[in-house]
């Protein structure tokens, strides 16, 4: 796959902008300009590599001169303090049974990285200013509670599960796969599939990331 063009869009705020993947949910960064947040995504890519390899799905060879600006969208406050909260254009597009698999398939991996690096972390992390300085519990739960929030979006009513009922975990996550399902177009309520399944993996990977880094 070396050599193939990489679709990212920008959402671009006052104070910050993030550059996602649209083809790998999850992969997304942010800088404080156009050219900070494609550098942080390049940055972040053997990280990303490793969820696409628990995916079982080949990751491309990253070459700065590969990325291709498909879209450029205007941010929010949301952008700015610190999460990709608009919706490409392309999340709208019709997708398929096999794509909506190899999107089942990455989220399930950013899931099991998540649960793999709680796993292995100590119980208290290095302090600092981003997380208000939580720790491995705390910033567990807050996933859990995020995701809670981000189900509604599909049409999911759902209790958060704590952090050690790993069957209430494993229940939710089975209730969000069953709404990753072949379909397309603007939803009436809520959040397109794609869009869903990128922000919830961009959280995922978000938090594990800073417990690996705080560790």
């Amino acid at each position: 796959m070396a050599g193939i063009e990489i679709p990212v869009y920008l959402e671009i705020g006052s104070k910050r902008t993030f550059a996602c993947s649209l083809d790998w949910p999850g992969w997304c960064r942010s800088g404080k300009t156009e050219e900070a947040a494609i550098e942080a995504l390049i940055e972040s890519a053997p990280r990303y590599a490793e969820v696409a390899k628990r995916a079982h799905k080949r990751f491309p060879k990253i070459e700065a001169e590969r990325f291709t600006v498909v879209e450029r969208i205007e941010g929010s406050g949301t952008t700015d303090f610190g999460a990709p909260g608009k919706v490409a254009s392309a999340d709208y597009d019709n997708f398929d049974r096999a794509e909506a698999n190899r999107l089942r398939d990455l989220l399930q991996a950013a899931w099991d990285l998540l649960d793999d690096v709680v796993a292995g972390a100590p119980p208290a992390l290095k302090k600092g200013p981003r997380g208000g300085g939580r720790d491995r519990d705390q910033v567990m739960q807050h996933v859990l509670g995020a995701e809670n929030a981000y189900a509604r979006t599909i049409g999911l009513k759902i209790q958060e599960p704590e952090m050690g009922n790993r069957k209430a975990i494993e229940e939710v996550r089975a209730a969000i796969m069953e709404k990753i399902v072949p379909g397309g177009g603007k939803p009436e309520k809520g959040w397109p599939v794609p869009y869903f399944v990128r922000r919830e993996a961009w959280h995922v990977l978000d938090h594990a990331w800073e417990i690996q880094d705080k560790s």
